[in-house]
């Protein structure tokens, strides 16, 4: 456990805090977070993960600039959830499984990697998560949980005491996100207030 791991660990649960309230302000303080997390899976040798926190600084910046232009006109740091239609569930599911292998393979072959083909379908998979989560998909939740309880397994093993246990916080937070984000899907609302979506 570094001072880094801790400020990281600081920083994302408050990022996944924000997100789970639907405030604007997740984007900004995430991108703090997974630039510290590269350092820190550089020196894990988890290469995967340190790809996945590259891409997502640049999913945050996506993220960010989503949210900000959807954000209602009496609500500035708050964004609509909505519904993924099947088809687009579908497409993210075979991305996932898609990017899966191709990472899986070029860490496997070409990389000391650890846990190479696990660690390419988390990777995979919290991409496929972040994205539905800038669309401010609520089934983003779901993948969120999925994937973050294998991860808390892989950073015990890992010997990331700290991170497995913002990662099972991580669990947590999304079970809030996903009940906040439900509430919130226009059929949910009460008449007036969908009306004014």
């Amino acid at each position: 456990m570094s001072g880094l791991e801790i400020i990281a660990v600081i920083l994302s649960a408050l990022a996944v805090w924000l997100t789970a309230r639907r405030h604007l302000w997740c984007w900004p303080i995430g991108l703090v977070s997974v630039l510290l997390y590269a350092r820190i899976f550089l020196v894990a040798k988890l290469y995967s993960d340190l790809l996945l926190q590259l891409i997502f600084a640049v999913m945050q910046l996506y993220g960010w600039w989503q949210w900000k232009s959807g954000a209602s006109n009496q609500d500035r740091q708050h964004i609509q959830p909505q519904r993924l239609p099947k088809r687009g569930l579908l497409i993210g599911m075979l991305a996932g499984a898609a990017g899966s292998v191709v990472l899986g393979y070029i860490m496997a072959s070409f990389t000391d990697a650890h846990i190479p083909w696990l660690d390419s379908a988390l990777t995979s998979f919290s991409l496929v998560a972040q994205f539905w989560m800038a669309r401010k998909y609520v089934v983003n939740w779901w993948l969120w949980i999925a994937v973050d309880i294998i991860y808390v397994g892989v950073y015990i093993y890992k010997d990331l005491n700290l991170t497995a246990g913002l990662y099972a916080g991580f669990i947590v937070l999304a079970i809030i996100g996903l009940r906040n984000w439900q509430r919130q899907l226009p059929e949910n609302l009460p008449p007036s207030a969908a009306a004014t979506l």
